[in-house]
């Protein structure tokens, strides 16, 4: 059995060895960079060749999000940490509920900082994670294994999908066991890494690219920004009121003198800013609108400023 296990691992695209780094370690530092580089440039065709698949899955967080499920990434390993990451990022960008994305990683907490390798072969770990995390028929799980065949990540989709919940994979194998238990499978296929072996290479650029696209692409379908602009963020610090002044300002064609004034008159809220001037309306009603509207700041504004269907 184990011999099976390792002639399939030995198969992997992300298993071979790269025949444009066999003498990487004879290289200048110049080189390195410059071979690492034209690897690294592969992974976008690799992602671009996936998204009518994440375009799927964007869409299907969208609509779970918008009814109050959550958005789950589950992995080990280095795709692991990449998960909690996206999620981390998502409350201060988007001013989203901390429950709202949420990273797990096999081993917990402490594989965010040390390995805890032999956590990405326990199945049985990973159905207690699915219970502990109370994953529904609401939710999106997002399976990332860059092999495509982790135990962990294979038996946390299987648990999530007898719960009735979205499932989507995430790896950089073609025809992997994961995509046999997914609603979608997102394969970018970047091939041999610049180490042998390496999935936090190129694998984990590809896995970063998509898992940006499928939270900022569903934030920004849940009007979480105006045009390109991030009207929802949290300004918890120096730097980002400063940003929140400047976005007002760009939204609206305010000085950042006059936008300072709309943002302290709102306590902050960049969206109740934007509407309150470009719909002419006082602040409170500036509210109103936006909550009827579900915080979109265009549907709020109607008008010339709707989205063409």
């Amino acid at each position: 059995m184990q011999a099976d296990q390792q002639a399939a691992l030995g198969a992997l695209d992300t298993e071979q060895v790269n025949p444009a780094t066999v003498d990487i370690d004879c290289m200048s530092p110049l080189e390195i960079a410059e071979v690492m580089n034209a690897e690294d440039a592969k992974v976008t065709k690799a992602v671009r060749r996936e998204l009518p698949q994440i375009a799927r899955a964007m869409e299907e967080i969208t609509t779970r999000l918008r009814c109050g499920g959550r958005l789950v990434y589950m992995g080990a390993g280095s795709s692991g940490r990449l998960g909690v990451l996206d999620a981390s990022e998502c409350p201060p960008t988007f001013n989203t509920d901390p429950g709202m994305v949420v990273g797990w990683i096999a081993g917990g907490s402490q594989a965010l900082t040390s390995s805890v390798e032999e956590a990405e072969d326990s199945a049985e770990a990973a159905r207690e994670d699915i219970e502990r995390l109370r994953v529904s028929a609401a939710d999106v799980l997002v399976g990332i294994a860059a092999s495509g065949r982790t135990p962990y990540v294979l038996s946390a989709v299987a648990h999530a999908r007898q719960k009735g919940a979205f499932t989507v994979g995430l790896a950089c194998n073609e025809a992997s066991p994961l995509s046999e238990l997914v609603d979608v499978m997102i394969a970018p296929v970047v091939g041999p890494e610049v180490i042998n072996g390496s999935t936090r290479l190129k694998a984990g650029t590809a896995q970063k690219m998509v898992l940006n696209m499928l939270s900022t692409g569903a934030m920004i379908r849940l009007g979480k920004t105006f045009r390109n602009l991030m009207v929802d963020m949290r300004a918890t610090n120096t730097k980002l009121r400063a940003r929140t002044i400047r976005i007002v300002a760009a939204a609206t064609g305010l000085s950042e003198a006059e936008a300072t004034e709309r943002v302290e008159l709102v306590g902050g809220d960049a969206k109740t800013a934007i509407v309150s001037v470009l719909a002419g309306v006082e602040p409170q009603e500036a509210a109103q609108r936006l909550a009827s509207e579900a915080g979109s700041v265009r549907r709020a504004l109607g008008g010339e400023y709707r989205c063409e269907e």
